[in-house]
């Protein structure tokens, strides 16, 4: 891998944007990248991107705050943005994709990209550790992950990194396209397909469609990571044109974990086989998905030549990403899984399934947000979690939103709970005042939403008077 270091002049930017410098010093290096003018840095670029918000409202704001290159509309650059310098597209949205996609043509980095409906952020920061032993790496920071924060992500090429590490968000078809446009990957990763946003495709097949699209535009070179325990991810990546390494739990996966055992709250090990190479792998992330997010990223980064031997000395140390399954051990006992992150039916069932094999002083709880972008199967798919908690050996639960978290609840006490023990609030708000005066001695909780319903308060309330 020959890493190559660049300067983005603003005269550099517009000619890679195909664009142009209206006012000001074509020599104007910015330091970074911005398209909020709040967080924006001084001598760092603003972009004035139309969506929610028109951004050119805000450039004037920017430049106040330090900004030294502002790029806009070229139709809407009368206004004097000095001492800034200002560049003008046609669309600053595929302005800012453009001079992500030159940075990373120009840069000579490997560009690895993850798509998946559950694990993609855990995979990255694995891969990255793991490819960190070897190679200087740059990946999306949290979740910058859409048509916006994947070229500014890209953008940290310019510095000279030998691997990009990027995961692919969407929750509608065509996203992921534009997503592999920008980002050319040289290794395709497929970690699964789930039911997260299915309320906009349908069905799961309608989600593997659109996660497909990370097979567009591959070359014979072309490295494709596949899970090969999901069928509708392999019934894809047969047609695969370039090289397949798969992963997964059975003997066809090219790197694969036997000997798997889980420990609940201590994490899981298993054997790893890749090759000729075989480790056994120690992994302090949560449940059997966290392990094939492990097993995911050990595939890659074997695929890159980092011995086995060196990712099981990594995977010990691994942390979960914020609010990802972090454990937290609170006074009086008290045990908080804080997975308040984001949720949908299939890792909620994992989650659940995970609690009850816990051994535990005191009790099994649970707090479990409406999960959202579920479309007319919200209903159903929250009564088939409700059967799970009352599977799971619960001793009190407490859902929180709207309709559907209220049938979690309901189906829940149907199929044997005791009523007393289920209670349903609207909002994460209610939650923590209530939780926070139900916690005993001994007890482990897990919290768990989509991102919207702010289960994280929970989290921050227990910690607050329990940490």
């Amino acid at each position: 891998m020959a890493a190559t270091q660049q300067v983005l002049s603003a005269s550099v930017m517009a000619a890679a944007m195909g664009g142009e410098v209206i006012a000001g010093n074509p020599a104007a290096e910015p330091s970074g990248f911005s398209i909020d003018s709040r967080t924006i840095g001084a001598g760092e670029a603003f972009f004035a991107i139309v969506a929610a918000r028109d951004g050119h409202l805000f450039a004037a704001d920017a430049v106040k705050r330090g900004a030294n290159v502002v790029v806009v509309e070229r139709r809407r650059a009368a206004n004097p943005l000095a001492p800034a310098t200002v560049v003008g597209v046609d669309d600053t949205t595929l302005g800012l994709q453009a001079l992500g996609r030159s940075v990373r043509q120009q840069s000579g980095a490997t560009v690895i990209a993850i798509t998946g409906s559950a694990g993609k952020t855990t995979t990255k920061e694995t891969i990255a550790a793991f490819l960190e032993s070897r190679f200087q790496v740059v990946k999306n920071p949290g979740n910058l992950n859409n048509h916006l924060g994947l070229p500014l992500s890209l953008l940290e090429l310019r510095h000279g990194a030998d691997v990009a590490v990027m995961e692919l968000g969407m929750n509608h078809a065509g996203e992921i396209r534009v997503l592999v446009g920008i980002a050319e990957p040289d290794v395709r990763v497929w970690t699964n397909v789930g039911d997260a946003h299915i309320g906009y495709f349908g069905d799961a097949d309608g989600i593997a469609a659109a996660k497909a699209e990370i097979l567009e535009g591959a070359g014979p070179a072309t490295v494709l990571v596949a899970n090969a325990d999901d069928p509708r991810v392999m019934r894809y990546a047969k047609d695969f044109t370039g090289r397949m390494v798969t992963f997964g739990f059975g003997e066809s996966a090219s790197v694969r974990a036997t000997s798997v055992e889980e420990r609940g709250l201590s994490g899981t090990v298993a054997t790893f086989t890749a090759g000729r190479e075989q480790a056994t792998v120690r992994v302090p992330l949560l449940g059997r998905g966290n392990l094939a997010n492990v097993l995911c990223a050990a595939a890659v980064a074997t695929t890159l030549g980092v011995p086995l031997a060196d990712i099981a000395s990594r995977a010990e140390r691994l942390t979960p990403a914020k609010r990802r399954g972090e454990v937290r051990y609170l006074r009086n006992g008290v045990t908080v899984v804080d997975d308040s992150y984001n949720s949908s039916p299939a890792a909620l069932n994992k989650s659940l399934e995970m609690l009850s094999r816990e051994p535990v002083v005191g009790r099994r709880v649970a707090v479990l947000g409406e999960m959202l972008e579920l479309g007319d199967l919200s209903t159903s798919l929250h009564e088939a979690c409700g059967l799970t908690a009352a599977r799971s050996g619960l001793e009190l639960l407490v859902t929180v939103g709207g309709a559907p978290a209220a049938v979690l609840a309901r189906t829940a006490v149907d199929a044997g709970m005791d009523a007393g023990t289920v209670r349903h609030v609207a909002t994460s708000a209610a939650a923590a005042d209530l939780v926070a005066g139900l916690i005993e001695h001994g007890d482990v909780v897990l919290v768990k939403g989509s991102r919207g319903v702010r289960t994280d308060l929970v989290v921050d309330r227990l910690v607050a008077e329990l940490g």
